[in-house]
């Protein structure tokens, strides 16, 4: 008999979970948590962790329609990105901060980083540059997950690059 790969033992919590399995949901939490948190951290900053928590409930709120266990990853990406952005926004941060007050280079103050810069835009331009930057995701499946058009995917990228290259050169 082959040995069990990743991806069958994968679908096997899947579908074991959806039965009500409980060591299978715990088993599932520990597997997607890292990954989950992974997602909403630079799309909700400060709330990263509450965006998180939010999605995983919300994968396993849902997680019976799910009809293809191996889709996983990218079903539960897209929950991540949803509540990560739904996290940032409550937190009042979708207008982006002002550039003009950043500190010139070699100034001593100086510290910014890529959090710094990243809490410099709009959580729905922090989600399209993890998606396309981080996920390595194309337009069309980051316009997806986000529910926007593909010219909108591709200009908030552009703006979203934008934005960060003159942030973190300044």
């Amino acid at each position: 008999m082959p040995a069990e790969g990743p991806d069958d033992r994968t679908a096997a919590l899947v579908r074991a979970a959806q039965r009500g399995d409980t060591l299978a949901m715990a088993e599932l939490l520990d597997l997607l948590a890292p990954y989950v948190g992974r997602v909403c951290a630079p799309i909700a900053l400060d709330q990263g962790a509450d965006a998180a928590q939010e999605a995983l409930t919300a994968v396993f709120r849902s997680l019976r329609t799910l009809k293809d266990p191996a889709a996983l990853h990218g079903w539960v990406r897209a929950i991540a990105v949803r509540e990560a952005v739904r996290a940032a926004q409550r937190a009042a941060r979708t207008v982006p901060a002002d550039l003009s007050t950043l500190p010139a280079r070699g100034d001593p103050q100086l510290s910014a980083d890529i959090r710094d810069v990243l809490e410099r835009l709009s959580p729905e331009h922090r989600a399209v540059l993890m998606l396309r930057d981080v996920e390595g995701l194309d337009e069309r499946t980051a316009a997806a997950l986000l529910g926007v058009r593909t010219g909108t995917v591709k200009s908030r990228l552009h703006r979203a690059r934008d934005t960060f290259r003159k942030a973190w050169t300044s």
